[in-house]
């Protein structure tokens, strides 16, 4: 029994060895051979590189939100910080629920207030136009000067301006007297063959039609008077009225007797 496990110890120990001698690596790797490159192999890039260079401005292309990574707060300004102290109080005095909330109501009152703003200059502007529509478009401003008129100046041949002179002064109306005093002159100038009327003649039309240089001044000077009374639309006292009064009346004289 000794013998046979002392030749079973023999064989084992040598199958052991065996296996370790097949799984041996050589010490020395794999000879290669060696790779040799020449002049003609090297290939030259000849083609010309052409050099670009930035923009001075360059960075002023990349300022939209899109390029911008980090953000920054905006600055306040001081309307900003108005806003903000506005919509504190709003927060403190009607209980508002946080202070967004609050600034919210301040944006839309603001807004609110814009618009009311506009309205009332529109309705201001509209008003100053209805009042005085027949300054704004015969106005002493304008290019030409032209009548005023109304219904019942479309014929100045059928007035009777002695009587609606009279009914004026008696009213305390001096601006309206003096309208019809110049009226009351173009109706005799027309009757005395000085001009044509017409209603939509001009005071120059009228001028241009006067061959006399004494009726020119004389004309001229009335309708500069009749202008600055009845389109200066302020009132005058007597000492004007009864100088003004007193010019048309010699006028009248004058282009009367032809």
């Amino acid at each position: 029994m000794t013998r046979l496990f002392f030749i079973l110890s023999f064989l084992f120990c040598c199958c052991v060895s065996k296996a370790q001698d097949s799984t041996v690596v050589p010490i020395d790797p794999p000879k290669i051979s060696t790779i040799k490159y020449t002049e003609k192999d090297i290939q030259v890039d000849s083609r010309k590189v052409t050099v670009k260079h930035f923009d001075k401005n360059f960075k002023k292309k990349y300022t939209d939100p899109e390029f911008i990574y980090e953000y920054k707060a905006p600055e306040k300004n001081w309307w900003d910080h108005f806003k903000h102290w506005l919509a504190n109080l709003f927060a403190k005095l009607f209980n508002f629920k946080s202070v967004k909330t609050s600034l919210d109501f301040v944006v839309i009152l603001f807004r609110v207030i814009m618009v009311l703003v506009v309205v009332a200059l529109i309705y201001f502007i509209a008003k100053a136009l209805t009042k005085q529509e027949g300054r704004w478009i015969f106005g002493k401003n304008a290019n030409k000067k032209a009548i005023f008129y109304s219904d019942a100046e479309k014929n100045i041949h059928l007035l009777d301006f002695e009587k609606l002179i009279k009914e004026s002064i008696e009213a305390g109306e001096k601006r309206v007297a003096v309208r019809y005093y110049y009226l009351w002159l173009l109706k005799v100038m027309a009757q005395s063959n000085y001009i044509e009327w017409d209603i939509e003649k001009t005071n120059s039309d009228y001028l241009y039609e006067l061959q006399q240089p004494v009726h020119k001044e004389e004309f001229m000077y009335l309708s500069y008077l009749y202008n600055y009374i009845w389109y200066g639309e302020f009132e005058i006292d007597d000492i004007v009225f009864r100088k003004t009064e007193n010019r048309f009346k010699n006028a009248l004289k004058m282009f009367g007797n032809g």
